[in-house]
């Protein structure tokens, strides 16, 4: 097994469709944890999920479920990673 085998387009969109699942349901996780006043998931962790290419599930998740929407760091972070991860896409395939 090669490098073009393993990072085929099949294995990336698989790999992006799982993370965002992964992010978007880390949201509702966390907005039901929040609920019901039990231990939270840490932001650091739903930041995560979105560095490793979960933004768009996690954008989804926060206006979704509307966790999160209140704070800066996710409604300017969230959409501002999202952008720098575009740019970084289209960066490497000139």
């Amino acid at each position: 097994m090669n490098f073009q085998d393993i990072f085929s387009i099949q294995n990336i969109i698989i790999y992006l469709v799982v993370i965002n699942l992964i992010a978007f349901l880390s949201m509702f996780i966390d907005k039901k944890k929040a609920k019901w006043g039990r231990w939270r998931i840490p932001e650091n962790t739903l930041f995560l999920y979105a560095i490793f290419g979960g933004t768009i599930g996690s954008i989804a998740g926060m206006y979704t479920f509307r966790h999160k929407t209140k704070k800066p760091k996710f409604y300017v972070g969230m959409p501002a990673l999202l952008v720098l991860q575009i740019l970084a896409v289209v960066a490497f395939m000139i």
